[in-house]
Parts: C-alpha cells; sequence; structure tokens
C-alpha cells in the first residue's frame, strides 16, 4: 500500500485541515499519517483560535515518520509560523522525499489569518523551491505575486511568476473567478487548463485541502501532474456534488461518496 504523510494544522470539526487530508488518502486507498503543526477551534462558521505546536515537536513528529515508514508522497498544508516553516523545511531537505505538495493555505472562508503574514516570505523561500507541486488558490496566489488576478490570462502570468521562485509545477485554482471554475497548470513549457460548472452549494468547507490531497494522492499512486490533477478534479467535483449539510454554515465535502456508492450502502 502507497503511503502519504499530511503536515497541517488539525481541524476540529472534521471538514478539513489533517482530517480532510486522512479521509481524502483513505478514499484514494492509501494509508494516511500526520504530522500535526497547529490545533484549531473551528467549525462551518469560523475560526475561533488557533494554538501552534512547538517546532520542536514538529520535528520530532516528523522524525519519527521517516525513521520508521516508507512515504510516498508529503502533503503540506496549513502552517502559521516562520520556526515551523523553518523546522518542516530543513527535515524535508534531510529526508528528500520524492512528491512534495504543496497548499499554500493563507486564509479560512471566515477570513482568518492562518498564515501569519509575517511568515509568508518564509513560506515563499522556504517550502515553494522543494514543492514538486503548488496550489494557489487566487488570493492566495495574488498575495505571492503581489497583483490582482482578474482573468486566466492573469493566473497564467501569476504561475509563471511562482513557477520561477523554484516550484516544479503551479496549479493556480480559479473557483474565485465569475463564470466558470477554470484551473490553470504551469509545467514550466505548457499550460493546461481544467475547466468544470460551478456546483451552486454552500457546503463547500475544506475543499482546498481535499484537492491538493487528491493531487498528492495520485501521484504517489504513479500518475504524471496532468492526470494526477485531471482525476483530482474529477474527484473533488463528486464530492462537492455530494457534500454533506452538516453545521450551521458551510458543510464539508462527501469525502467517501464513491466508496459509499459503490459499496450500497446509503447515507443519511
Amino acid at each position: 500500500m502507497k503511503t502519504a504523510l499530511t503536515i497541517a494544522g488539525s481541524d476540529s470539526s472534521g471538514g478539513a485541515g489533517i482530517q480532510a487530508d486522512l479521509k481524502t488518502f483513505s478514499a484514494h486507498g492509501l494509508f494516511g499519517m500526520s504530522v500535526i503543526v497547529a490545533v484549531t477551534a473551528q467549525n462551518t462558521q469560523e475560526v475561533i483560535a488557533v494554538q501552534d505546536i512547538d517546532p520542536d515537536i514538529i520535528g520530532k513528529q516528523i522524525d519519527a515518520i521517516f525513521k520508521d515508514i516508507a512515504v510516498d508522497v508529503v502533503k503540506i498544508g496549513m502552517v502559521s509560523q516562520v520556526e515551523s516553516i523553518l523546522t518542516i523545511a530543513d527535515r524535508l531537505r534531510l529526508y528528500d522525499p520524492e512528491i512534495i505538495v504543496l497548499d499554500t493555505v493563507m486564509v479560512s472562508k471566515s477570513g482568518y489569518d492562518l498564515l501569519n503574514p509575517e511568515a509568508v516570505d518564509t513560506l515563499i523561500g522556504e517550502l515553494l523551491p522543494i514543492a514538486t507541486v503548488v496550489t494557489p488558490n487566487i488570493p492566495e496566489a495574488e498575495k505571492i505575486v503581489g497583483e490582482k488576478i482578474e482573468s486566466i490570462a492573469d493566473m497564467e502570468e501569476a504561475a509563471k511568476f511562482i513557477y520561477d521562485m523554484g516550484a516544479k509545477n503551479v496549479l493556480i485554482t480559479g473557483g474565485h473567478l465569475e463564470g466558470d471554475a477554470v484551473d490553470v497548470l504551469f509545467d514550466g513549457d505548457t499550460f493546461t487548463h481544467y475547466g468544470s460548472p460551478k456546483i451552486e452549494t454552500k457546503n463547500t468547507h475544506g475543499t482546498g485541502c481535499t484537492l491538493s490531497s487528491a493531487i498528492a494522492s495520485n501521484l504517489a499512486l504513479g500518475m504524471d501532474i496532468t492526470k494526477a490533477i485531471f482525476e483530482a478534479k474529477d474527484y473533488i467535483d463528486d464530492v462537492i456534488a455530494h457534500s454533506l449539510d452538516i453545521g450551521k454554515g458551510a458543510g464539508p465535502t462527501n469525502h467517501f461518496y464513491r466508496l459509499y456508492r459503490d459499496s450500497g450502502m446509503e447515507v443519511r
């Protein structure tokens, strides 16, 4: 069985972060492991508080995994502090995993800063250059490049800019633009567009985490980057279309919809 390690924050409501990553890994048939870098108090409506884990414990969690278990892919999600980022970058350079997917989580849907603004440059300088693929949404890409993104052409320019920062592949997700959702991949030579109609639902909690974890899973399973993203997009469309109306705010995606469907299990 392939293995996947998520390095991210815990979501107490189970829809995003570590919890979404592990569910996505399992839905793709991978054995998931985790390094928790922060504990959040959040639900479908808001992030109430964040408690960061001591960087020394973050490093020891990473050591514990790599000294014992072969890791086929690493997915990095929410990391909020400079010292945490430096610790993660140091350990990943040491253990040199073949595939690293970086989801540049910066702000929650409710507007809570999940990445300390002072740590943005550290994330760019330390984690982007070791990433196999980085997956910012448009607001995150705007923070990285320092420019507004209002069109697909702008997304392409931003992808090239971020690629030049060191990432081997850049996928900018376009759900924040008007009209159909178009994501743009740049691999250093070619642009690939992934289009899909927007699904009308409020239940989109954890979609960024889920998409990047699905990409990580597919890369671990041996797909090339173009197919890994195509299959991940197909998966995310399914789990959003059959999302769960849980909570009073933006409910979670239905990570195991396909497994439930194929097994004949009725979800009530």
